[in-house]
């Protein structure tokens, strides 16, 4: 790996997660755990593996969409609906200090490995269960992705052109979203076990995580009747913040959210005088004028090719940002810079650009150490190293290795 600090210990380091997840959400948070030092284990199953590595696209007999996901982890394979596999898997629960699930709810009981089980092998162990709707209440049990966590969960009512219908994000906002809560939650469980002893379950839904980024939608509609809905790119509380058109194409995101930025706006655009226009004299009035705000600005932008937009706008300190493309995120010498588009090398497929971490700690920094790894590539060692058998040995029952 190229970390320039991978020699140094990770905040975890120690600590032991089993991930038996599968597609992004609890893949998401146990790499991160991953990445903050701990050992992981992607459980899986013998032969196929995650359904995840068989997505498209595949880049040397590799699923890009896995890739992303599974960095930091040892792979270990177990069929979980063999007692012999069930078997080996209480074992290593014994000796973990956390585990990432996100099956169906009532997948773990059905198994005997629910919490009370889970909890009684071993009463330090942190459960992070990650599922669509949550572990209780009438939707539990039904199946859920992340578009639909998007539609129930409001973010698709508040997203897409005013005149258009709802749309869902680009990428799957509510599993990062989910992940990253269950990656707050686990923390927050070591933690509360340095004091206690004792661990607890860590419960994640993607519907729960919809609805946390509905800004000020809920009080509104329950104080002021307000239903907040869906209006393009235009900002909700300042004109004239919209994405532009320049001369050559590209879109600029122009924010003019203060008192200050306006003016500044008009100066870079050689127009000051229009500052004493009532319809532009305040961000009430701007307001009021959404329409004629955002014209003037189009108008200008479209003037101008991207670059030139850009460059005047950040002369005078008006927050704006071209709209990216893809090749242009790959190559952001900011990104480079900040180690967020790193390079890795990976055995079966070469080298492989993902992101970076994005959590910089400066004592115990996050690093990249390993690629994902093959279904069990790490099977035989980590029951070694987890349960002290020897070379050669059956570990716990017969038939558990892939």
């Amino acid at each position: 790996m190229n970390d320039r600090h991978s020699a140094a210990p990770g905040a975890l380091d120690g600590i032991r997660v089993l991930d038996l997840s599968r597609f992004i959400a609890g893949p998401y948070c146990a790499m991160v755990l991953g990445d903050m030092g701990a050992e992981v284990l992607k459980i899986e199953k013998p032969g196929s593996g995650d359904p995840a590595r068989g997505y498209q696209p595949q880049i040397g007999g590799r699923s890009a969409y896995s890739l992303m996901f599974n960095r930091n982890k040892k792979g270990v394979a177990l069929d979980l609906r063999s007692e012999q596999g069930l078997a080996t898997l209480r074992a290593l629960i014994e000796k973990a200090d956390v585990l990432v699930e996100n099956f169906r709810p009532g997948t773990m009981e059905e198994m005997g490995l629910g919490w009370d089980a889970v909890h009684h092998l071993n009463p330090r162990l942190v459960m992070v269960r990650i599922s669509g709707f949550g572990q209780d209440g009438p939707w539990a049990h039904l199946p859920a992705f992340d578009g639909i966590a998007q539609a129930m969960g409001g973010l698709m009512e508040l997203n897409g052109p005013a005149d258009g219908p709802p749309t869902v994000c680009g990428t799957y906002l509510c599993d990062y979203a989910s992940g990253m809560y269950a990656t707050m939650g686990t923390l927050a469980a070591l933690r509360a076990r340095d004091a206690t002893g004792r661990g607890q379950v860590v419960d994640v839904a993607l519907l729960d995580a919809a609805s946390s980024f509905l800004m000020s939608a809920l009080p509104e509609y329950h104080r002021l009747g307000h239903e907040m809905t869906r209006r393009g790119n235009r900002d909700r509380y300042s004109a004239p913040t919209n994405v532009y058109r320049a001369r050559d194409g590209a879109w600029i995101y122009i924010v003019c959210g203060g008192a200050d930025y306006f003016p500044r706006l008009l100066r870079a655009m050689g127009r000051p005088e229009l500052q004493q226009d009532p319809r532009f004299a305040t961000i009430q009035s701007r307001r009021d004028h959404w329409d004629d705000s955002e014209a003037l600005v189009r108008e200008w932008a479209a003037t101008l090719d991207a670059e030139n937009v850009v460059g005047l706008l950040r002369e005078h300190d008006v927050p704006c940002g071209k709209v990216a493309t893809i090749p242009e995120v790959a190559n952001n010498p900011q990104l480079h810079h900040r180690g967020q588009i790193v390079r890795i090398d990976d055995p079966v497929c070469g080298e492989i650009t993902m992101q970076g971490v994005t959590i910089r700690l400066s004592e115990t920094p996050l690093t990249i150490r390993s690629p994902m790894p093959e279904v069990g590539q790490h099977t035989e060692e980590v029951l070694r190293a987890w349960l002290d058998t020897q070379p050669g040995e059956t570990p716990v029952a017969q038939g558990v290795l892939a």
